[in-house]
């Protein structure tokens, strides 16, 4: 059977052969609460990197949407893979389950297991893994309007959103050019989420903070 020399397959080819090469930065899996707004900001912080997909994986939740499901997924994906979304097993160095406060029942108890599950678990090269939890309070949002305003008080996530549709009217969740909107305001966004989290913790409850800054610096410092 002659070879099959088209154009199309040779571009497939080549495309698998780059999509299966690791670069030399850690390996990470993020496991999001969100389907579509979460994994579509980081898929763009990966794409306006150049960062390798053999290196960094961003999936949804497939267990549902409470933040100890969330933790379970990321557990459950890291340990057995899945061949359907191309994920081997255990081939990370690093684990992030980014969930939500809003009023989560199992929010503590998700921020505990994460807790519990950091430098427990060994990756396909017998190291201790990171399994860290991304939690924001009270939403995700709230570290986007942080690119336009310094918030120091608690806010209910309907006031998050309302409030970052007046610098975004456009934004809706799941619609995806979130980070190419906000990146001209990445630096003091950062400044402001990391001037929140010597105020509080994710533990603090009520109190705005948001865990995404320190996900979002490394994957740009991967990027460098």
């Amino acid at each position: 059977m002659a070879r099959d020399n088209s154009p199309k397959i040779r571009q497939r080819a080549q495309l698998e052969r780059k999509q299966t090469q690791r670069a030399s930065y850690d390996r990470v899996l993020i496991v999001s609460e969100g389907s579509k707004t979460e994994p579509l900001y980081f898929k763009e912080i990966k794409n306006a990197h150049r960062l390798q997909t053999a290196n960094v994986e961003v999936h949804p939740s497939a267990l549902g949407t409470e933040p100890i499901q969330v933790v379970r997924y990321a557990k459950q994906l890291f340990e057995a893979g899945d061949p359907h979304k191309r994920v081997r097993a255990r081939a990370f160095e690093k684990v992030f389950a980014i969930f939500d406060r809003d009023e989560h029942k199992t929010y503590f108890d998700a921020l505990k297991l994460a807790e519990s599950l950091d430098g427990k678990l060994r990756n396909d090269v017998k190291q201790p893994v990171e399994f860290k939890a991304i939690a924001s309070v009270p939403c995700f949002e709230l570290w986007l309007l942080l690119h336009y305003e310094d918030i120091r008080h608690p806010l209910h996530r309907d006031e998050v959103l309302t409030r970052l549709k007046q610098h975004i009217p456009s934004y809706d969740k799941g619609a995806g050019g979130s980070f190419s909107t906000t990146r001209g305001s990445l630096d003091i966004a950062s400044q402001r989420a990391r001037n929140l989290a010597a105020l509080s913790t994710a533990f603090d409850d009520t109190e705005p903070s948001t865990d995404i800054v320190e996900l979002v610096a490394l994957l740009i410092a991967f990027g460098k």
